[in-house]
């Protein structure tokens, strides 16, 4: 039964279930819709009538007669409406900014011709923009003065301008659409507490400490926590937490962002954290002190079928007061063109980023990466907060190898929350660092890490984790970890190993891990072995051993194995060290001033600081958004993921065969994944030991191809052509 006006021009319609009849949405009513919540996601970098106009125009070519008949006969609303020839709508109100507003209409038009399929390249876009308008379109435009933009603009903020009034065009059609078709998760949405409610929330959870045993690091903690509370009230803009492992940077830093925030009328905070192996511990904290509703994680690790539906619906938007997030999640959605990535962009407007463990960007992409924040606090209020145990060189010109060269941001923009003269790496110092210029052998290393009841060893490859690993005695404990190992796999032992630490004191414990370890594992070992890599990296070691200070002092023994090259940035790492030894062997390692010194000599043999020349492509009359999006990413894909026969994956598997892929399931065989290299995958594929149950989903059937100990069992030789990690 129908019950509207046959002459409406449909945006959305429905069948209702109980009496079977239409419910509609005019395209006038979304139209105001999406105008009123793109002006309001618009207004916090002052574009609000750019906003409404997006929204008022987004969807004028459904007024077209194709479209109509198209939305009629495939709804069931009218199967009788006619044939239509061409359904697509997102052009034509593209078109007509285009021809109307010229240079800006280059802006205005690609967020709605992409606003489904996403932003076009510029030539893309050009020729789309030929097609002429079908007979009896509305070729109106409304009334609405778009604003001048109120800060001054280079030609590298016009993409992130772009992509900002994309999202928010992007977000307030979903928003609207869901709230015509699916109300209850439209009613769902925002339901948060205030951040000066989650303020005292951590007050609260601070105050609880205050209650332990007095100690030095405690003190130290205190102090640090004062610092950050002072500096909050700084102008918005760049700043940096350096903090030396155990010093509580992960509390700190929320004292400083959330007081910031309410200070100078920032929404919310965002934590991008380099590995996902780390950010469940952190969002888990966060949880524990502001609630389970107000912190949003979002990662591709997370397990689907235990968040909340209001969760789920946060992470499409961040319209939570607290996202906890990775690197790749946050910068991939910076340059992406797709609508579902960007959606999220303008809830990043007026916000405080954290990035944790600010040295792991990658050199190769730190050019496009600084450039963004540049942008983004210029235009959109952001202010970042860089934290680290080992800063960085983030500002200043900076000479690479050949013709490389880093722009950073200006020498005085970096404002440091802790003073200099509190020589804070003096007051942390709990571990000695002893660099051995002598070439040792694998049995060498066995034999000193042997030597010790409990020991780290870090290592720079899998192969050499798998070979120190077998050449340790079984008299205690030791634990092997490294990317050969599935993620559910790893989770475990490394609870295992915390839980030996804590729980048992007296007991023996050896393990050998790559540089996996490093990223945020909270141990403490009294003993810790690195192998040569990068300064940094070895400061992340140092921070595993004696990290509550009930040592005197800890011991990290720095070494080099014989025969051992290491290709890749790793490769540059070590080289920079060894000249660095060989330059200033007498160096205090922990100095802000090696450091930076450190940071100089890599940069200097670093042959690109933007790989694929995304800043390039960004400042061209042409911008090419969708090739930026294919090309810029954050981590190399340059293995193949295999499922292996462990746990509960045979099970998975089964379901994969029967019902097909899906979200949730896929996320779940991610935990029983492991990604080895090409060379490696075709040897184990020509010799059958990988299957392809489902195609494109690769599976390793044969249990005994997978160590409890170890992971995936291959020959020494092809690990050489796999991950270091």
């Amino acid at each position: 039964m129908k019950t509207s006006d046959e002459n409406i021009v449909i945006s959305h319609l429905f069948q209702k279930t109980d009496n079977a009849d239409w419910v509609i949405q005019s395209n006038d009513n979304h139209a105001e819709g999406v105008a009123d919540l793109a002006a309001d996601f618009c207004s916090c970098f002052g574009f609000s009538n750019w906003g409404r106009l997006l929204g008022l125009m987004h969807d004028r070519g459904k007024e077209s007669v194709d479209f109509q008949r198209y939305i009629r006969v495939k709804s069931g609303y009218d199967t009788h409406a006619g044939i239509w020839k061409d359904k697509s709508h997102s052009h034509l109100g593209a078109k007509l900014l285009w021809d109307k507003y010229r240079g800006l209409g280059t802006i205005l038009a690609n967020c709605i011709a992409g606003h489904h399929r996403g932003l076009y390249d510029l030539n893309e876009l050009e020729l789309k923009m030929e097609t002429p308008y079908p007979n009896g379109l509305n070729n109106s435009l409304p009334s609405v003065n778009i604003e001048r933009p109120r800060f001054s603009m280079v030609k590298l903020d016009i993409p992130h301008l772009t992509r900002m009034l994309f999202s928010s065009l992007v977000d307030a059609d979903y928003l609207d659409t869901e709230r015509f078709m699916d109300p209850s998760a439209f009613n769902k949405r925002g339901d948060f507490d205030d951040l000066a409610t989650l303020k005292s929330r951590l007050e609260k959870y601070i105050e609880k400490f205050k209650e332990a045993p007095s100690s030095p690091l405690n003190e130290l903690r205190s102090k640090i926590q004062e610092y950050c509370l002072s500096a909050s009230s700084q102008s918005p803009g760049f700043f940096n937490l350096a903090v030396p492992t155990g010093g509580g940077k992960t509390i700190a830093s929320m004292i400083w962002a959330i007081n910031h925030a309410l200070k100078h009328g920032k929404r919310r905070i965002i934590l991008g954290i380099p590995f996902t192996s780390i950010i469940t511990q952190t969002a888990q904290t966060f949880r524990e002190i502001f609630g389970e509703k107000n912190v949003i994680e979002h990662h591709s690790a997370i397990a689907e079928q235990n968040i909340s539906r209001e969760n789920k619906l946060a992470t499409e938007n961040w319209d939570a007061p607290i996202i906890v997030t990775t690197n790749v999640q946050l910068f991939e959605s910076v340059f992406s063109n797709c609508p579902s990535d960007c959606r999220k962009l303008h809830s990043v407007c007026d916000s405080v980023v954290i990035l944790d463990e600010v040295q792991s960007l990658p050199l190769t992409l730190l050019q496009p990466i600084v450039d963004s924040m540049r942008s983004y606090a210029k235009m959109f209020g952001v202010s970042f907060l860089f934290c680290t145990a080992s800063q960085p060189i983030l500002d200043g010109n900076n000479k690479g190898l050949g013709t490389a060269y880093f722009k950073g941001l200006s020498d005085d923009q970096i404002r440091s929350l802790i003073p200099s003269d509190f020589s804070l790496h003096d007051k942390l110092r709990r571990v000695e660092i002893k660099i051995s210029k002598d070439n040792e052998t694998i049995e060498d290393i066995s034999r000193r890490i042997s030597s010790e009841k409990k020991a780290l060893c870090i290592v720079n490859t899998r192969r050499i984790a798998n070979l120190i690993f077998r050449n340790l005695p079984d008299d205690c404990k030791k634990i092997h970890l490294s990317k050969m190992m599935c993620p559910l796999h790893l989770r475990t032992k490394i609870n295992e190993m915390k839980r030996i630490l804590k729980d048992t004191p007296d007991c023996g414990l050896r393990v050998v891990s790559t540089q996996l370890i490093e990223a945020r594992v909270d141990i403490d070992f009294p003993v810790v072995f690195r192998q040569l890599s990068g300064l940094d990296s070895i400061l992340q070691a140092a921070g595993r051993c004696n990290r509550e200070g009930n040592l005197e002092s800890g011991k990290t023994f720095v070494f080099q194995l014989e025969g051992e090259r290491t290709p890749g940035l790793i490769g540059i790492g070590i080289d920079s060290m060894r000249q660095m030894i060989s330059c200033y062997p007498d160096s205090d390692w922990f100095a802000p001033e090696t450091m930076y010194q450190y940071y100089k000599i890599l940069y200097s043999k670093t042959n690109t600081f933007d790989k694929n020349d995304i800043t390039g492509m960004s400042i061209r009359d042409d911008i090419s958004y969708e090739v930026i999006s294919q090309n810029f990413h954050l981590i190399d894909n340059d293995g193949i993921p295999v499922i292996i026969n462990y746990g509960e994956s045979p099970k998975l598997i089964d379901k994969l065969k029967r019902f097909g892929p899906s979200r949730m399931l896929n996320r779940q065989l991610g935990q029983y994944s492991v990604n080895i290299g090409k060379y490696l995958f075709d040897r184990m594929l020509k010799e059958g030991l990988i299957t392809e149950p489902v195609k494109g989903f690769y599976y390793i059937p044969l249990k005994d191809q997978y160590d409890e100990e170890t992971g995936l069992k291959v020959d020494n030789e092809y690990l050489e052509q796999i991950f270091t990690i």
